[in-house]
């Protein structure tokens, strides 16, 4: 156990030993092991937006063995995925990489105005399924986030006393958030905020940009001149968010990019304090050689080595 891994551990004293050793594997395993980075290979996006958008790119993708596989080829820290991905090939991967359980789903077959995810799995089949946690994602800002916020208090009381880390994706979305919005910095900082709230282990939010939709927030950002013209800084306040760092706060990787776009962007990531990345699309989209290497060069860029 390397001394930032520990320190990291120190953040989470309320929880039992079970969640701190299943949080210290994620953390001490694949390339960044030891390190307190992670690269976390997540594939919900069939499921998401329809397996043609998500796969028909790099038609191997179909095949769940396929995510496995380049997880543990490039060294991930964990790999999340919905329930029957998972069951696909927990048995033959098992114990090869930590896994986690997302928990609730939607689809884009039906457009709604007030998101809020499904609940597809639980807390019995990620413990079952031999996960180290689970996933759950929010929609601050939905008129369905009281359902939402509730269904995850819940659940997150479940998974702690089983002895599972809990991560939540916070997607700000909703009828009183502007497109611009949801990825504004002070909507961004407050979605992580929400999540490191309502209990969670890790949170994940999208990299924010310096759009500020609040007017009251706007006040605030300016009177007391926090930084948000670089990509770094506005990351190093999402962190400060995040119980001033005391929490695990990774950012996805998002619409695919080009290989040179999203390492420099990574590296931004890295300057302003995240630690680590969520990355799918534009990893599993990519044939399985060039996806490991972009993966490897992720994490270089996260530890300083690119």
């Amino acid at each position: 156990m390397t001394p930032r891994v520990r320190e990291i551990l120190s953040w989470y004293g309320s929880d039992n030993p079970g969640t701190l050793t299943n949080l210290a594997r994620i953390m001490n395993h694949g390339r960044l092991a030891g390190t307190g980075k992670m690269v976390i290979l997540p594939v919900d996006q069939g499921f998401e937006h329809g397996p043609a958008r998500s796969f028909g790119m790099n038609p191997d993708a179909y095949d769940p063995a396929y995510h496995f596989e380049l997880a543990l080829a490039s060294g991930c820290n964990a790999y999340a995925a919905p329930l029957g991905a998972i069951e696909a090939c927990a048995r033959e991967f098992a114990g090869e990489i930590p896994l986690i359980l997302k928990v609730n789903n939607s689809d884009v077959l039906f457009k709604v105005e007030r998101p809020i995810s499904a609940l597809t799995s639980s807390v019995n089949e990620a413990l079952r399924l031999g996960c180290v946690g689970i996933g759950f994602t929010i929609y601050p800002g939905s008129g369905e986030r009281k359902q939402a916020y509730e269904e995850i208090a819940r659940i997150t009381e479940e998974a702690k006393r089983a002895g599972l880390v809990v991560v939540i994706w916070s997607y700000a979305r909703g009828e009183n958030v502007s497109k611009a919005g949801e990825t504004g910095i002070d909507v961004i900082s407050y979605s992580a905020h929400i999540a490191c709230q309502l209990g969670a282990h890790i949170v994940k939010v999208k990299p924010p940009t310096a759009y500020i939709e609040q007017a009251e927030a706007k006040k605030v950002f300016e009177s007391q001149n926090i930084k948000i013209e670089k990509l770094s800084d506005r990351i190093r306040h999402v962190v400060q968010s995040c119980f001033n760092g005391k929490r695990i706060v990774i950012f996805s990787g998002g619409e695919p990019k080009t290989t040179d776009a999203l390492l420099e962007e990574v590296r931004e990531l890295a300057r302003g304090g995240a630690f680590g990345s969520i990355m799918g699309r534009n990893a599993f989209q990519r044939p399985k050689k060039e996806a490991v290497q972009l993966l490897h060069d992720v994490m270089d860029a996260f530890t300083g080595r690119a």
